[in-house]
């Protein structure tokens, strides 16, 4: 089961490394997200910010979606990083043992070719395709929100969008 898919560009960093894992409370960590799968240099950065004893998958969001789904890993307690709105998507759409996505840092690094993103939150800025992908998410039915660290108040996704 995932625990938490958090969304967040910078992946694995100090607040998913030190904080998160360690309040989700899971074994491991999988990084789902097409470049870092076939990128040698961003594998070995994930590596090197993964805490002690933690295990790290990295895969394709659709290998990822395949080992979320395979039921030897049914009862076992996953926290998924993926770097978009639009991969957060498509996992939330084939996974249903969610128990919470978090959009928590997104937009910082995007391409603007369609233009200025809107910022939603101070972490959150979308272009227009990012927050279709965002509406469709909240629609999926699962928890969504945003959170960037365990102390702040969970702010749901749906009223930001209003």
């Amino acid at each position: 089961m995932i625990v938490q898919l958090r969304v967040d560009d910078r992946l694995i960093h100090g607040q998913v490394a030190l904080v998160w894992t360690k309040e989700l409370n899971t074994p491991g960590i999988v990084v789902a997200n097409d470049n870092a799968s076939t990128s040698a240099p961003v594998q070995m950065t994930l590596k090197m910010a993964t805490p002690t004893g933690k295990k790290l998958l990295i895969r394709s969001v659709d290998e990822s979606i395949k080992v979320f789904n395979n039921p030897k890993g049914k009862d076992m307690r996953m926290f998924a990083l993926t770097n978009n709105i639009k991969d957060a998507l498509k996992i939330a759409q084939n996974v249903d043992n969610i128990l919470g996505i978090n959009v928590a840092n997104v937009g910082r690094f995007a391409d603007k070719s369609e233009g200025e993103p809107e910022k939603l939150t101070n972490t959150i800025m979308v272009s227009p395709s990012e927050k279709k992908a965002l509406e469709e998410l909240v629609k999926v039915g699962k928890p969504t929100f945003t959170q960037v660290i365990p102390s702040n108040n969970k702010v749901s996704i749906s009223s930001l969008l209003k």
